[in-house]
């Protein structure tokens, strides 16, 4: 019986999925549910399961796009599995070498002879030499010696181009961009063409979350088996943030600003295929261990590859670190069609004003690039300065004067 294997639908608006690798090659004998190959869509890559086990047919190949509900391999299931266990496209490869005896009685050329002579731009040994030392070389030279040789007094009288020095590589490799990687540009493009964006910037003193994470992070991590990272002050500093600015929780639907009463983050993150934003979900309803449970959680699925397209869809407001890869400071581009993005940076200490007298202090600078059409500068300000005042002072604002109740210790 022959089996056709279609491509089955990622999500709904999803019509049309790129082949990206095939995992497996034509001929091979594949088991049910193995991963045969990865495929691209506009939102994730996701693998594609083999429906049944038998001898696949590939019909389409590594880069192509297709329909969703179209055939892309045929499995014949009543082949039988191979004793061996090997494929019979390992079958297949067979090195094939000429018999060393043919290769002996091969017929031999005889090489004459031939008359030494020196062709145009060919340079004497002492001109070669002073070539050499000016980095230069004989084709840029015309020779005024016998047969157009050049002779040392042409290399001394040469004079260097002023231009870009020659003889680098300068080699170049064209490269398909993914589906994935490919509607990410439109989106950043969109954004950058649709909204009205613009950022304002803050710097966060950030000695207070050192000292929670230095003195409770072994403990945190003992008990609830992950980290006390930054993400977790962060996320719930944007929960209380926009809570007091509803409108950066907001966009645009059409002539109406829709508002929304709950909190799903999206985390900006990079990812083998490109720019991935999972998102957490009611991030308003979680605590320090469940945004951090979460951001691993969605972080590993997103380095591995199984991000799925429910699970990068929606959001409501996003974060974005550009600090772990050094980035001092930056203009976030929104993340369409939401409002606002907030961008994390480096750590670095600075010296700093404090009550008259100059501290070195562990400073963060942050950016909110957010959609003027909906949002005053008044409340994109507002808005940076609560975040800020959470992260200066969390035990406060973030964990009601109750730091083990909060970090569930």
């Amino acid at each position: 019986m022959i089996l056709e294997m279609k491509v089955p639908s990622p999500g709904e608006s999803i019509t049309e999925v790129e082949i990206a690798t095939w995992l497996v090659a034509d001929g091979d004998y594949v088991e049910k549910d193995q991963a045969i190959a990865e495929v691209d869509s506009d939102k994730a890559t996701l693998e594609l399961p083999a429906e049944a086990s038998g001898i696949i047919t590939l019909k389409a190949e590594e880069g192509d796009a297709v329909e969703v509900g179209a055939v892309v391999c045929l499995i014949d299931t009543s082949a039988e599995k191979p004793a061996s266990g090997s494929t019979d496209s390992e079958a297949k490869k067979e090195t094939k070498e000429a018999p060393a005896e043919a290769k002996k009685e091969a017929p031999k050329t005889e090489v004459k002879a031939e008359t030494k002579t020196y062709a145009t731009g060919t340079a004497s040994p002492a001109a070669k030499k002073i070539l050499a030392e000016k980095n230069m070389d004989a084709s840029q030279i015309s020779g005024s010696g016998k047969d157009g040789r050049i002779t040392k007094d042409d290399a001394v009288n040469a004079v260097p181009s002023m231009g870009t020095p020659t003889g680098g590589n300068r080699s170049s490799s064209h490269s398909k961009m993914s589906m994935l990687r490919r509607k990410v540009a439109e989106r950043l493009v969109e954004a950058k063409n649709t909204t009205a964006m613009l950022t304002t910037f803050n710097e966060v003193d950030m000695s207070p979350i050192f000292a929670l994470r230095n003195e409770y992070k072994e403990t945190f991590k003992s008990k609830h088996g992950v980290g006390l990272g930054f993400m977790s002050f962060f996320t719930l500093a944007v929960v209380r943030a926009l809570k007091m600015y509803p409108a950066v929780n907001s966009m645009i639907d059409g002539k109406e600003m829709l508002t929304y009463d709950f909190v799903d983050i999206s985390i900006a993150v990079s990812g083998p295929k490109g720019l991935m934003v999972p998102v957490i979900r009611n991030a308003e309803n979680l605590s320090f261990r469940g945004v951090e449970n979460e951001v691993k959680r969605l972080a590993l699925r997103a380095r591995d590859g199984k991000i799925t397209v429910d699970e990068m869809t929606g959001g409501t407001f996003t974060i974005s670190n550009g600090g772990v890869f050094g980035s001092m400071l930056s203009t976030p581009i929104i993340n369409p069609p939401q409002s606002g993005i907030l961008g994390m940076h480096n750590i670095v200490e600075r010296p700093v004003a404090i009550d008259g007298h100059v501290e070195i202090r562990p400073i963060m600078y942050v950016a909110l690039s957010y959609d003027h059409r909906i949002i005053d500068g008044k409340e994109s300000v507002g808005f940076l300065v609560a975040i800020k005042e959470a992260l200066e002072n969390p035990t406060e604002l973030l964990m009601d004067n109750d730091i083990k109740r909060s970090l569930e210790l």
